[in-house]
């Protein structure tokens, strides 16, 4: 799995749970809809701090809340001097 689609299935997983749509947790956050959107469609990759603070406020968590998580604390990234 790729790193930025970890972020949306903590989102969508958080959102299950408590049973609130994305368009309410973008009115929970303060993030714009078509922000959160973008972020949840995967187009998105890399969404600023201050988003995912907001994000995670919403839920009621703090940041390092949000992102504590078994399969993000598992991600390994790849080696970036394969890309060269």
């Amino acid at each position: 799995m790729d790193y930025s689609e970890l972020y949306v299935q903590r989102i969508r997983s958080l959102c299950r749970q408590r049973n609130i749509t994305i368009n309410r947790l973008a009115t929970m956050s303060g993030v714009k809809q078509s922000t959160l959107d973008n972020i949840v469609r995967g187009l998105t990759k890399d969404p600023r701090v201050t988003t995912l603070h907001k994000i995670a406020h919403a839920f009621n968590m703090t940041l390092s809340e949000f992102l504590d998580f078994e399969e993000l604390n598992d991600y390994i990234f790849p080696d970036e001097s394969d890309d060269i």
